[in-house]
């Protein structure tokens, strides 16, 4: 049986996930934070650049903002799993590197000191009893450790389409995410024709430019959620005028509703 969790914690640029999947599997699709799982029991596999990989227990999964992947159990018996989901700004502050997304050397890691340090801050977080300076101390310490060890400074590859680079579309998609956006806006943004863009562009993510902006929509309705605003109210600023259709659309991505994820 499929079960998530999403849990706040009082350090606002993190936020937890514990997740048991068994049916649940993600289509492709990026985030706007660092993800870093820790598989617990069973096996997941996910495809991530243009190759499909497995990760079981011990190993710790990294995912950096905007990387395309999916995510699906690969036996019945189903995967459990531990996820920091931290925001980019608070994390690099936190291990003293550039306000530019870095990449990092693998990302399904082997390394058992790390995967027991990152599941103890990850339980701690969670216990209000934890004294502040304790954790601060943890997140410092298990988050330095990580970049020192497998960070770089190759982050993800640019891709060009046409005129424009991927970052730039995805920021003029931001700056009009409560909008409507048509296919010719964006070709045109690029200098291409309409199919020119969208060979282009699936080419560049393995996404349609609809699945594309979709995403970038409950990523964002995702981050406004877990500061305290209302499910109505994120669901205009995000370009969703039908509250049901907002809430269907935020469990089918995330396996919880919106009101699950307030504090």
């Amino acid at each position: 049986m499929d079960k998530v969790s999403h849990h706040i914690t009082d350090v606002s640029a993190i936020s937890l996930i514990d997740a048991r999947f068994s049916q649940f599997a993600f289509k492709r699709h990026y985030h706007l934070d660092y993800h870093i799982g820790l598989v617990t029991e069973g096996q997941q596999h996910y495809y991530y650049r243009g190759a499909r990989h497995y990760a079981g227990p011990g190993q710790v999964v990294l995912l950096p903002p905007d990387e395309i992947h999916d995510g699906q159990a690969a036996t019945r018996q189903g995967y459990q799993v531990k996820i920091f989901d931290i925001e980019p700004e608070w994390l690099h502050s936190q291990a003293g590197l550039p306000a530019k997304p870095v990449g990092f050397k693998a990302h399904n890691i082997d390394d058992w000191a790390l995967y027991q340090q990152l599941g103890f801050l990850h339980d701690k977080l969670q216990d209000q009893q934890f004294s502040s300076l304790g954790r601060d101390c943890l997140n410092w310490e298990s988050f330095s450790t990580l970049f020192a060890r497998y960070a770089t400074m190759s982050s993800t590859a640019e891709h060009a389409l046409g005129q424009r680079s991927l970052a730039q579309l995805r920021d003029f998609m931001e700056a009009h995410i409560s909008e409507k956006i048509t296919l010719e806006q964006l070709a045109e943004l690029c200098q291409l024709s309409p199919t020119q863009f969208l060979r282009q562009f699936k080419k560049a993510t393995y996404m349609t430019p609809y699945a594309y902006l979709a995403r970038l929509r409950l990523e964002r309705a995702m981050q406004l959620l877990r500061r305290g605003q209302r499910s109505t109210e994120v669901a205009h600023q995000v370009g969703f005028y039908d509250q049901a259709h907002f809430v269907k659309a935020f469990k089918q991505t995330f396996g919880i509703t919106p009101s699950q994820v307030q504090r």
